[in-house]
């Protein structure tokens, strides 16, 4: 298969994604979720301890800054679902402008990072990892605070893990998915926008909302 951009984006605006068994299958296929994971952007669960890490400000945060970085830094692991088609289909993507990534660094080292795509008001959160101790915590949390800042109104995380539930995300029918995807899609967002984004404003402003 292959995924050219368009075809990625009329996937995602009738709420479908690609993914592969594993990284050396050349075969990709389309998965609609009877129960969709969502991030209510105004329920992000920042724990006192992922709240102390963020206030010692020993990291740094970009956007767009290594997407390619972020994608291989979510398939280096044992098992993934990202192999070169999907690779290369999203780099293509982020060239167009629908797909970003935030990066977390220290001592300019890339230790974190999430990335996804952007079609009107909604972000598809697509994967993220971490090299060193809750720094994909600390990469939601930025990220969950630009979402809300520049317009965005549905986070598709695609599926409800145990880890995306202890931070705030939930599962809902494939119905109620399509309604608040179809309701995103006719709004616009600025994922790009400067924005304030210090530890200490992220944190005032996730608490002042859940």
């Amino acid at each position: 298969m292959t995924l050219a951009p368009e075809l990625l984006l009329h996937g995602y605006s009738i709420g479908i994604f690609p993914m592969a068994e594993h990284r050396d299958d050349p075969e990709v296929f389309w998965v609609d979720p009877i129960r969709r994971g969502v991030f209510p952007l105004d329920r992000f669960h920042l724990s006192r301890s992922l709240a102390r890490r963020m206030r010692r400000g020993d990291y740094q945060v970009s956007i767009d800054r290594d997407f390619a970085g972020v994608v291989d830094g979510c398939a280096d692991r044992s098992e993934t679902w990202i192999n070169p088609e999907i690779r290369a289909s999203y780099l293509a993507l982020h060239h167009l402008g629908h797909a970003h990534s935030l990066e977390i660094w220290q001592a300019g080292q890339l230790i974190g990072g999430v990335y996804g795509v952007v079609l009107g008001a909604a972000f598809f959160g697509e994967s993220m990892f971490s090299r060193r101790t809750d720094a994909s915590k600390i990469a939601l949390a930025h990220l969950v605070d630009r979402l809300r800042q520049t317009g965005f109104t549905l986070f598709d995380t695609q599926f409800l893990t145990a880890h995306l539930a202890s931070l705030g995300a939930v599962e809902i029918p494939r119905a109620e998915y399509r309604r608040r995807l179809e309701r995103a899609l006719d709004g616009s967002a600025d994922f790009s926008a400067v924005i304030e984004q210090s530890p200490q404003g992220v944190i005032q402003r996730i608490t002042q909302t859940s």
